[in-house]
Parts: C-alpha cells; sequence; structure tokens
C-alpha cells in the first residue's frame, strides 16, 4: 500500500500508472462503502464507477485539508446517497405513472425475481440481514451514514467526523441515537413476529 501523500503527488503530477494504483488501492472499500448504502452489488460498482470518475476528475481541486482516504470516503457516501435520490425519485414517478395509468416503460420491471428455497437457517439469515438493512435504510440520513461507517466499515469516530465534516461529539450521538432507533425498529419487529 502506497503512502496517500506520494500517491497523492504521483495523482497531481498525472504520472503514468498512478491513478491504477489509486484504484486498485481503494477499489474495494469504496465498493464496500457504497454497498452499505444501496444495498445492491450490481448498483455499489456503479456508484464506485462514479465515484472513481469524479476523483480523477477532480484530483487537482484536492487541497490536502483532510487525509485522502477521508475524502475519498466522503464521495463514496455522496454518491451513493445521490444514488439512492436519484433511484427513490424514479420509482415515485413510475407509481405515479401505474396510478395515472401509463404503461410501465419496461413490462418486465414489475415482475419480481423468485430466488430458489434454501436451507431454514439461510433463509432465516437472509430475513434477519434484509430487515436489520431495512432498518438501517429508514433511519435519518445523518444517523444511517454514521452507523454504517462506524459498524460496517469500521470507522472511527474521529474519522467518521473528518468524513461528514462534523464534531466528534456529534458523530457519537448520531451512532447513540441511530443504535436507540435500530433497537426500537427491531424489537417491534421481533415483537410482532413472536405474537
Amino acid at each position: 500500500m502506497m503512502d496517500e501523500n506520494k500517491l497523492l503527488e504521483r495523482l497531481r503530477n498525472k504520472e503514468d500508472g498512478a491513478f491504477e494504483k489509486l484504484v486498485l488501492q481503494y477499489q474495494d472499500k469504496v465498493i464496500n462503502t457504497c454497498f452499505r448504502f444501496v444495498h445492491d452489488p450490481n448498483d455499489a460498482e456503479d456508484v464506485a464507477k462514479d465515484v472513481f470518475v469524479e476523483l480523477y476528475q477532480s484530483i487537482t481541486d484536492f487541497h490536502g485539508r483532510s487525509r485522502l482516504s477521508t475524502w475519498i470516503y466522503r464521495l463514496a457516501v455522496a454518491k451513493s446517497v445521490d444514488f439512492i435520490r436519484r433511484k427513490n425519485r424514479k420509482k415515485r414517478l413510475g407509481q405515479l405513472k401505474h396510478l395515472l395509468g401509463f404503461p410501465n416503460e419496461d413490462p418486465c420491471e414489475s415482475l419480481e425475481s423468485k430466488e430458489s428455497a434454501g436451507p431454514y437457517d439461510e433463509l432465516e439469515q437472509k430475513e434477519r440481514a434484509a430487515v436489520l438493512s431495512q432498518a438501517v435504510a429508514s433511519l435519518p440520513r445523518n444517523q444511517r451514514i454514521a452507523i454504517t461507517l462506524n459498524k460496517y466499515e469500521g470507522l472511527s469516530s474521529a474519522e467518521i467526523a473528518e468524513i461528514m465534516d462534523a464534531t466528534v461529539t456529534s458523530v457519537e450521538s448520531l451512532i447513540h441515537r441511530a443504535k436507540k432507533n435500530l433497537r426500537k425498529a427491531l424489537y417491534r419487529y421481533y415483537n410482532d413476529k413472536i405474537i
């Protein structure tokens, strides 16, 4: 793994292979971060590509007030949130078209994919993961970002504060509130399931 400062210098000088080195060094982290927000591996890869395109186009605008990795995480989060907004807008437009009687642009769009049933444990694990994912997705935006970067990406409160351009105290508060809201949501789900 190349030192961030050396890599940044090589990128700014547009040295051969510098951008490829950046992609190799951060690709998995960026895709994983995007996946935690968009919940689809193909979408995560598409968003990650957008992140790297943005990095390539704006590397000369990076002034080094934060670490390069922090800037990359910040871009990954921002691009993921933008993707979710666009997807939700498109979904609402599709629902509106349906309500108004317009035909679907793609007739296959309305068909749900059917997964083959696996063993009971695997299904239960998938259900728990889906419930948790849905609970995280329902959190307010800043809580969702903070808890995702902390629990899924393993970043410290200080690193998250740098990415979110916030104080460490406010990040810790966001994580605390997110955990509290997740406990409530999951308690309701499991309580309703048992009763």
